[in-house]
């Protein structure tokens, strides 16, 4: 936790740090500004570089220009980005009402119809990002990573080499790597699909309620990819849940999706990535580790 490093970047925006939000990678504290709360956030070092950073921070402002219910970029007295005295890299994002959709391995509250109207009007909302950044023009400067068929299933992953997580079983390991062919010949059938940004991390915490209307917040691992994978990305937390099929449809005839296989390719991408994303970042001992695994083996045996 550093709460110096927060009360640091806080003076930039003249804000107060008021208490924690999340300090798991990157550090989320609420500070209160002369414009009421907002949220500030303690960039982890190593992950994006400034440039991209600022790109993120470029997008979203265009957004919620746009009218789109996103937590969009405060200006402080150095500009939307700040390096601390420690290096590290910080901003400050607007206060966003509402609760968290549902939490990562707690089951989704409320009954199958109510779940599958809040996914309905999720999917209807990627699918307004969608639309708004299409009809934007980057800046010549802008760079986000790529979650392409390199960065799922190339030599070099993006969030790592799924295949060669240290705990998998032998039969558990045969088969993700069976499931990296298979989403490797997916991919290569689709050269012209093209790329776009996408939030790449549409998880129940980064979705907020309120009063039945939803928002989308922390875009910190957004970059240039496929628009299913946002779908993906939210099927891939409700694999477990018993309004999956509801919650699925939902979610794709809200977005308009015309190719439910795509989602599917793309939610077994995201299982994939997740269990690269803990090799290295979790304690050996993390039960997450085992829970992505088997996870990542019942969707790619339910799709391959």
């Amino acid at each position: 936790m550093s709460l110096d490093e927060a009360r640091e970047a806080a003076r930039h925006w003249r804000g107060q740090v008021t208490r924690p939000l999340n300090l798991r990678e990157n550090e989320v504290w609420q500070i209160e500004t002369d414009g009421g709360p907002a949220a500030l956030r303690l960039h982890r070092p190593g992950y994006q570089s400034a440039a991209a950073i600022r790109s993120e921070l470029w997008w979203c402002t265009e957004l919620a220009r746009a009218g789109l219910p996103v937590a969009s970029p405060l200006v402080g007295s150095e500009g939307v980005l700040i390096q601390l005295s420690t290096g590290r890299m910080a901003s400050v994002v607007s206060w966003v009402n509402g609760v968290a959709l549902g939490a990562a391995g707690v089951p989704l509250p409320g009954a199958v119809a109510e779940q599958a109207a809040l996914h309905h009007a999720l999917g209807r909302l990627l699918a307004e990002v969608h639309r708004a950044t299409a009809r934007l023009t980057l800046p010549g400067w802008f760079t986000r990573p790529k979650w392409d068929r390199e960065g799922f299933v190339g030599d070099a992953p993006f969030w790592g080499r799924f295949w060669d997580h240290p705990q998998l079983s032998p039969p558990d390991e045969a088969i993700l790597r069976a499931a990296r062919s298979w989403l490797d010949a997916f991919l290569r059938a689709r050269p012209d699909a093209p790329l776009s940004l996408v939030h790449a991390d549409v998880l129940r915490e980064n979705v907020f309620v309120n009063a039945g209307a939803i928002s989308l917040i922390d875009f910190d691992d957004s970059g240039f990819g496929y628009p299913a994978y946002d779908l993906g990305t939210v099927l891939s937390q409700n694999l477990y849940e018993p309004g999956y099929d509801q919650i699925r449809a939902a979610l794709i005839e809200g977005y308009g999706m015309a190719n439910p296989r795509e989602v599917d390719a793309f939610t077994l991408a995201r299982t994939l990535a997740s269990v690269g994303w803990a090799a290295p970042r979790l304690p050996p001992e993390s039960p997450v580790h085992a829970s992505h695994i088997r996870r990542a083996v019942m969707m790619a045996q339910r799709l391959i």
